[in-house]
């Protein structure tokens, strides 16, 4: 991609990471003055951050000289999903994603062999396909009301039925399952084929299609509910499904935030929210256009040597994302949990750029300057074969 190039691409990364800490120890959004930045952190920073985790395996696959061999996914797929079962376990207060990553990697590779145009329209069908699966299986796996937003930890694994319900979070019930953030890992490979990160005009248009799609599935959730009068039948299946939430203030934000990674399986005027979390069609076209519009204009603005410049600490937070995630999650859960408002969140985020900015600067030029874990995990997985 070129230096300039990759700076914009890990300064994406990095502000989704900053965006989790956003949502993790700052106050609660709130639609007013600074409060609008946690807002749009709200619910976007994870899909954001997992559509590059799919650009960036796209550009790694393109860049390799073939597929690893599978073991070499496997290991890497057990390494995540062992430290986010671990960290879950530490009971951080936070939702940690790293096993649900695992699974998305996994199911990836197959998609990773498919040409281009398959990709793309994979990625399109899973964006619709994915939330109404979860929907219509929530409702014959007992999920129709609730029960929805868990974490695996690794004492669910000590029996067959636990071992059964950790499977069903990872791939239906969890906080991030498979069925409704999958789809941000397809568009994320999709975009890495399609765009080609050193054109401007590539750039510009992933860019103007990223505000596109933000402002139709946003767009179209609120169409739906405001003027085309769905927020009714709503708030009577509401009223009927779940009655205790008919006393809050919005009684619809009050189910919804009884769980998280899909909506209620009640009323298919559900799947049109867009709202933090829902993960419906609408709110995942709207948070994928979202990750594509910040990653083409950061790639285009790292273009400019002297905002490439301007990008460092940003970008050095991004390339060492895994470890700045597991830090994190460390620090709430081992003395700083239940810790929250605006100078925490300034707290975390200046120790995250300053550590990152040191580790880079007095390690460059070795092996470890991309980040502590993120080396491990290279170190620890099997090697790819050379060509024959």
């Amino acid at each position: 991609m070129g230096a300039n190039r990759l700076t914009g691409l890990d300064a994406a990364r990095g502000i989704a990471v900053l965006g989790m800490f956003a949502v993790h120890v700052g106050p609660p959004p709130a639609p007013e003055g600074a409060g609008w930045l946690l807002v749009a952190a709200d619910g976007r920073a994870p899909a954001v951050f997992t559509l590059i985790a799919g650009f960036s395996l796209a550009l790694a696959r393109s860049r390799a000289a073939g597929p690893p061999p599978l073991r070499a996914t496997l290991t890497s797929c057990a390494i995540l999903a062992a430290l986010g079962l671990c960290l879950a376990a530490l009971s951080p207060g936070i939702l940690v994603i790293l096993a649900f990553y695992a699974v998305y990697f996994l199911a990836a590779e197959p998609f990773t062999r498919l040409r281009t145009p398959t990709l793309a329209a994979a990625a399109g069908v899973a964006v619709v396909l994915g939330p109404v699966l979860s929907y219509t299986l929530g409702a014959a796996v007992g999920l129709r009301t609730g029960g929805r937003g868990g974490t695996p930890v690794p004492a669910d694994l000590a029996s067959w039925s636990g071992a059964a319900g950790t499977v069903r979070e990872l791939l239906l019930s969890g906080a991030y399952p498979l069925l409704t953030y999958f789809p941000y890992i397809l568009a994320g490979m999709a975009l890495g084929r399609l765009v080609d990160p050193r054109g401007k005009r590539s750039l510009g248009l992933l860019t103007a299609a990223g505000a596109a799609a933000a402002v139709i599935g946003y767009g179209a959730s609120w169409l739906a509910l405001g003027p085309g009068g769905r927020r009714a039948p709503l708030l009577a299946a509401v009223a009927r499904e779940h009655p205790w939430a008919t006393a809050e203030p919005d009684p619809v934000a009050a189910v919804l935030g009884e769980q998280f990674g899909a909506v209620p399986s009640t009323s298919w005027d559900w799947l049109l929210l867009a709202g933090p979390y829902n993960q419906t069609p609408l709110e995942t076209l709207g948070n994928a256009g979202v990750g594509a519009a910040l990653l083409g204009l950061l790639a285009l603005a790292a273009r400019v040597s002297r905002v490439a410049k301007a990008l460092r600490p940003l970008a050095a937070v991004g390339a060492m994302a895994l470890s700045v995630y597991v830090v994190h999650a460390l620090a709430l859960a081992l003395f700083a949990r239940g810790w929250s408002g605006w100078y925490v969140l300034a707290g975390f985020s200046a120790c995250a750029v300053a550590g990152c900015l040191a580790w880079e600067h007095y390690l460059r030029g070795t092996e470890l300057r991309r980040g502590p874990l993120e080396w491990a995990l290279r170190a620890l997985t099997p090697p790819r074969r050379p060509p024959a």
